[in-house]
């Protein structure tokens, strides 16, 4: 069973939609700004990646915004996007709507959420607490917010595998498919800024000064970011049976968990993942013409990355980029993001540049990061790589339609 990728839903602080995402992507353009959603004057590194002027009431058909949480909001507009690219209605879907399911992965789930649950707490006691707000705690809204948006009946699961979640959404989404269980899935991921994680990765010492380097020398960290990133996954014979237009195939995806440390990753264990996703897909390291980096902007995760990448590929590996430096660290939705990268490069024939990049690191000879400008190229295969913290490792990779 083939799958196919008919839909693209991002909802990011480069551009919300296909068009504007693909353009921000191809201009290099940045979605680092000062941040706003909390008060961050306490914290000496104040930037992220913010989607300003996102009005979840122009996106949303069914759900009432005020009875959900910002990531909930993300996920079911990035759903509807995908939707509205693939041009489906799952009212009339042949199977009918028990045969379209929603995975959707997170990092911090309605984190906002439970930061003002947390607040009212504190300053009034229970009695204070909005049982509304109550209402948006469950990280497992986000998927139910895609279904409830779309009208599914199939399967809503929230996976909250951190900074993978969204790679394996979809290779979730390419089991159902494959094994006869769906015609359609939703798959991508969803976070929104929030003070915790900020903190969390403040304390760590991960967070950039001020912008983020992947496989620069002088990379200092990541820079917390948000959005919605929701791909449609169909079955071929569903998408041209509809006549859908096809973006590209999703060939296969690879998984693994080294758990070896909280926060470390372990090169040979993503070096392994690599070659599961690759037989999983059925292709060599040869056939690779790009990679969408996990590529943080820290110095130890892009230098693991990079050694795993040559330890396969050899000494000489395709281009490897980070639209991390665009959009920062979405967390939950960064491999949502890549997968949607990965899959406008195979359509639009471009690399998606790393920017802010100026020093190369000799200790990562070998990698081409697509420095500053994209890149037209003709695009065969990618390979969308993400990772989390706790060595959950996920990769997935797509294909031109054959």
């Amino acid at each position: 069973m083939r799958v196919a990728v008919t839909g693209l839903g991002p909802v990011s602080s480069i551009g919300i939609g296909p068009a504007p995402f693909a353009e921000g992507l191809r201009a290099g353009r940045s979605g680092i700004s000062e941040i706003t959603s909390f008060d961050a004057s306490g914290f000496p590194r104040r930037r992220a990646g913010e989607v300003r002027g996102f009005d979840p009431h122009r996106s949303l058909r069914r759900l009432k915004p005020e009875h959900w949480g910002r990531s909930s909001q993300f996920a079911a507009a990035a759903a509807r996007l995908a939707a509205q690219d693939a041009r489906l209605d799952v009212d009339r879907l042949p199977g009918g709507p028990e045969r379209a399911h929603a995975v959707i992965g997170t990092t911090s789930g309605e984190s906002v959420a439970v930061e003002a649950f947390t607040a009212a707490l504190v300053a009034d006691g229970f009695a204070a607490v909005d049982p509304d707000l109550v209402a948006q705690l469950p990280a497992g809204r986000l998927a139910h917010g895609v279904s409830e948006e779309l009208g599914l009946a199939g399967e809503s699961v929230t996976l909250a595998t951190a900074c993978a979640a969204s790679n394996y959404a979809i290779g979730y989404g390419f089991d159902l498919l494959v094994s006869g269980e769906a015609d359609v899935v939703f798959a991508g991921g969803a976070d929104s800024v929030c003070r915790w994680a900020h903190a969390g990765f403040f304390r760590l010492g991960a967070l950039a000064a001020q912008d983020c380097a992947p496989f620069d020398s002088d990379r200092d960290g990541i820079l917390t970011a948000e959005g919605g990133a929701v791909l449609v996954l169909e079955t071929f014979d569903h998408a041209r049976a509809r006549g859908a237009r096809i973006y590209a195939e999703l060939l296969g995806h690879g998984l693994n968990c080294d758990a070896k440390h909280p926060v470390a990753p372990e090169w040979t264990s993503i070096a392994r993942c690599i070659r599961i996703a690759h037989g999983n897909a059925g292709v060599t390291p040869a056939d690779i013409d790009y990679i969408c980096a996990h590529g943080t902007g820290t110095p130890a995760n892009d230098a693991v990355e990079a050694r795993a990448i040559v330890e396969v590929f050899g000494e000489h590996p395709p281009p490897v980029s980070s639209i991390k430096s665009l959009i920062g660290h979405t967390m939950g939705a960064a491999s949502g993001f890549g997968a949607i990268a990965s899959v406008l490069a195979i359509d639009k024939g471009f690399l998606p540049p790393t920017v802010n990049w100026s020093t190369a690191d000799p200790d990562l000879a070998g990698i081409d990061p697509v420095p500053n400008v994209a890149r037209p190229a003709a695009v065969r295969v990618v390979q969308n790589n993400g990772f989390a913290f706790g060595g959950n490792n996920s990769i997935v990779i797509f294909g031109a339609v054959r």
